[in-house]
């Protein structure tokens, strides 16, 4: 089964999110549909349900590899460039090693 290699590279503890809806939408006069998280710096984007699909937009312009759902009771995590759902953050210690 082919797994991120992105995953092990993201900050620990995860960014926060940087807004609580997508901006783009937002500007645009639409309305988001299943917010997404970026895992690299915070930005918060819309699916690619939504018209914008600014999620995957800030992924093009930034490379940012992972992304998470910002959804309540959701947990899962997409890498883009593997095309794969990406397993659950691991707890780490103060060291950064993982628990």
């Amino acid at each position: 089964m082919k797994q991120c290699t992105h995953a092990d590279a993201l900050p620990h503890p995860e960014p926060p999110p940087l807004t609580e809806t997508c901006p783009e939408c937002l500007a645009d006069g639409t309305h988001p549909v299943q917010l997404r998280l970026c895992l690299t710096c915070g930005h918060v984007g819309c699916c690619d349900s939504s018209p914008g699909r600014h999620a995957t937009r800030h992924h093009e312009d930034t490379d940012h590899p992972v992304m998470r759902t910002f959804e309540p009771g959701e947990a899962w995590r997409w890498c883009f460039v593997d095309h794969v759902l990406v397993a659950p953050a691991t707890t780490r210690d103060p060291d950064g090693s993982t628990v």
